[in-house]
């Protein structure tokens, strides 16, 4: 069995390939390209895109039988013929439409050993390990920021490093760094709600909204509590947003103490730098300070005949 999802094996071997999904280690590289794989199993499949006679003719990719081929032609066709019946949603794939359907019926299937933490997605379990064993084995090529996850990095990298912004909205244009955002804001326009609760008949347009409500009204879940204050939160993120309330960041040259690094950086910039960010927009003349420019640009609006500015 293994340790870390509780899965069960018949044959050691498997079990010990098994295990290396959950490392995150890449240790079987293809003789063809070069690309590596966490285990043996990912580097077969991928072997058949160098050796199978099932080629899309769109992308080039081969496959291995024709009934992966036609299912991988609907990306470019468009087609999704499974359609969620409860919100309407349509997938590619029927596998892809099982692991929809746990948002609607809250099942999660997927235990944590440690923590006990339940998952829809075994994917999702084996990123979440992470957490426990401290294993972050992908990192940024150009700061070296490492990721307990692939998609985190890529992420990262799309936002702070290429500032790409790939998903735009088909209503009114605006562009979005990752799809999710770009789904929450979807529902802006269409006023889709495909959150429901199981309890009773309301709905919500995004998880996290979902998540709350069954909190406080169903008592189902589990609040994560701040251990200096009273404060509790639904998501992991927001508690982690509040604790950095209590973490008070000082300045290096006044004793004036700020909530987050920002502002403390903010601070030192306008009140201890010499640099001038504020400018005069009648004469060009630049000031460390919002006040002293306001200041100025009367006075200054007054001198070139201005008064009424």
């Amino acid at each position: 069995m293994c340790t870390v999802c509780e899965k069960r094996f018949t044959r050691k071997g498997n079990l010990n390939e098994h295990r290396e999904r959950h490392t995150g280690d890449k240790l079987y590289t293809c003789t063809q390209c070069e690309k590596c794989f966490t285990t043996r199993q990912y580097l077969r499949s991928h072997m058949n895109i160098h050796t199978s006679k099932y080629k899309c003719s769109e992308c080039g990719k081969c496959f291995p039988d024709n009934k992966k081929l036609t299912r991988h032609s609907r990306i470019h066709s468009g087609e999704k013929p499974f359609e969620c019946s409860d919100c309407g949603k349509r997938f590619t794939q029927v596998a892809h439409l099982v692991v929809h359907s746990r948002v609607h019926s809250g099942e999660k299937p997927y235990n944590c050993h440690v923590c006990h933490k339940a998952f829809s997605r075994s994917s999702t379990l084996h990123s979440h390990v992470r957490v426990h064993t401290g294993d972050k084995p992908y990192k940024c090529s150009e700061c070296n920021k490492s990721f307990n996850q692939s998609n985190n990095l890529n992420r990262h990298k799309r936002i702070v490093h290429l500032n790409i912004k790939p998903y735009q909205c088909p209503y009114c244009g605006m562009q979005f760094s990752t799809n999710g955002n770009l789904t929450l804001h979807v529902h802006t326009h269409t006023g889709a709600k495909p959150y429901s609760c199981r309890h009773c008949s309301d709905c919500f347009s995004q998880l996290h909204v979902l998540k709350d409500h069954l909190l406080k009204s169903h008592n189902e879940g589990t609040w994560l509590s701040c251990h200096i204050c009273p404060k509790k939160y639904s998501y992991r993120a927001q508690l982690k947003t509040h604790l950095r309330r209590h973490k008070l960041y000082t300045c290096s040259v006044c004793p004036r103490r700020f909530y987050t690094a920002a502002e403390v950086s903010d601070h030192y910039f306008v009140q201890h730098s010499n640099i001038k960010h504020f400018g005069c927009g009648l004469c060009g003349k630049y000031f460390r300070h919002k006040e002293t420019v306001k200041s100025h640009f009367k006075m200054c609006s007054v001198n070139m005949g201005f008064s009424d500015v």
